[in-house]
């Protein structure tokens, strides 16, 4: 895949254009480095690395990013970071990620409520740096789950939920999928692509989960490996798509109505100004509400759709009330306490939910045998 690029170097910002990938925010064809000191621009790779030079390091830069130099040009965050040397090699986009996914790059965002609106267990806010992971574009639908689901049950899978993998259509997203039987599913999407899977039924890292019941736990993963879901600090960074502290996946505004998502719209919330009240109207039969099809709702900076509404999505994460006041939560890639057991983290809101779930912020936490029409998932890959 062909890429040109082009560079200028004014008043300390770097400015260069690229182009092949799929998401609009990675179609973006210019982007600019800003920070406390002028940069210069070393090497640009067809890849999407770029190297540069600074003067400061463990000093906070943000590379921003834009779709024209023209006119009133509006620079939108894409990711922060702090160089730890002179020389900064930094992977902004991939050209060529798997099909139906998005690169989310390496960087630092601030994780939690910045509006001080939510539960206590959004705070506090704390930044994080984590690395770069691939992405579904939106939620994993019915025709994708049957898909793998079938191949699954041939090949030694056992699923727990008799309701597991229902959904309106094919193009919806599937629905009344446990924790469980999401991870076991993200294993058998693995496998039956010939990738080595992630989730495992001990320390040992040899058996395969494919059956059952388990309080899988942190070092059970295999991180670097196949398909899985999300960790809490990966979902919130993906959805923010790389605007900071704003309340919805999109950076424009602060607001929510049912141009943006679906979910249950009330005037309890000054933020929610959808001319439009209860469920989404356009998502509605005989008075029921239901999904819609993914991809309804325009992309978030990343290029992903529908974080916030349609249905929850089950994270890696055990649940604990007050994980973002301990230093773990803000080390390097957290991933959630070490032996977690019991409750997991959904993420994002639904069809069903108020404006309030529907904030990046969120965070509901169920038993990992819990099943609704308001629940489903993604999944990410290691780059």
């Amino acid at each position: 895949m062909k890429i040109i690029f082009r560079f200028a170097v004014v008043i300390g910002i770097l400015w260069f254009a690229g182009g092949g990938s799929p998401a609009p925010a990675q179609n973006a064809r210019f982007f600019r480095i800003a920070g406390p000191v002028p940069t210069a621009l070393i090497d640009i790779k067809p890849s999407g690395e770029v190297t540069w030079v600074t003067l400061a390091t463990n000093r906070s830069f943000t590379i921003q990013a834009a779709t024209h130099l023209q006119g009133m040009v509006e620079w939108v965050d894409y990711i922060q970071t702090i160089p730890s040397f002179y020389l900064v090699t930094q992977r902004l986009f991939d050209p060529d990620a798997p099909a139906g996914m998005v690169f989310v790059p390496d960087g630092i965002f601030t994780m939690g409520d910045a509006f001080s609106e939510g539960r206590p267990n959004e705070r506090p806010t704390h930044d994080i740096r984590v690395s770069a992971f691939y992405m579904d574009i939106h939620e994993v639908t019915k025709a994708l789950w049957d898909e793998v689901f079938q191949w699954a049950t041939n090949h030694g899978y056992r699923f727990d939920s008799a309701e597991s993998g229902q959904g309106r259509a094919a193009q919806h997203p599937v629905q009344n999928v446990t924790w469980y039987d999401a991870v076991k599913w993200c294993n058998a999407r693995s496998e039956r692509e010939g990738r080595v899977p992630a989730y495992y039924t001990g320390a040992d890292q040899t058996t395969v989960f494919r059956t059952g019941q388990a309080d899988l736990r942190n070092g059970w993963v295999k991180w670097n490996a196949g398909y899985r879901l999300p960790t809490e600090a990966e979902w919130e960074k993906a959805a923010r798509g790389g605007a900071r502290q704003h309340r919805f996946p999109w950076y424009a505004t602060d607001t929510i109505t049912h141009q943006q998502a679906n979910y249950h719209s009330s005037d309890q919330y000054a933020w929610d100004i959808s001319p439009t009240r209860d469920f989404h109207p356009s998502y509605l039969a005989d008075d029921y509400p239901y999904t819609s099809p993914v991809g309804s709702f325009a992309p978030n900076g990343y290029g992903l759709r529908d974080m916030a509404g349609n249905v929850w999505e089950w994270c890696w994460d055990g649940f604990q009330s007050d994980w973002y006041s301990r230093v773990e939560a803000s080390q390097r890639d957290s991933r959630g306490p070490a032996e977690a057991t019991g409750k997991r983290v959904l993420r994002g809101g639904s069809w069903a939910y108020d404006a309030d779930e529907a904030r990046v912020s969120y965070r509901l936490d169920a038993d990992p045998t819990y099943t609704d029409f308001t629940c489903g998932f993604r999944c990410v890959l290691a780059p």
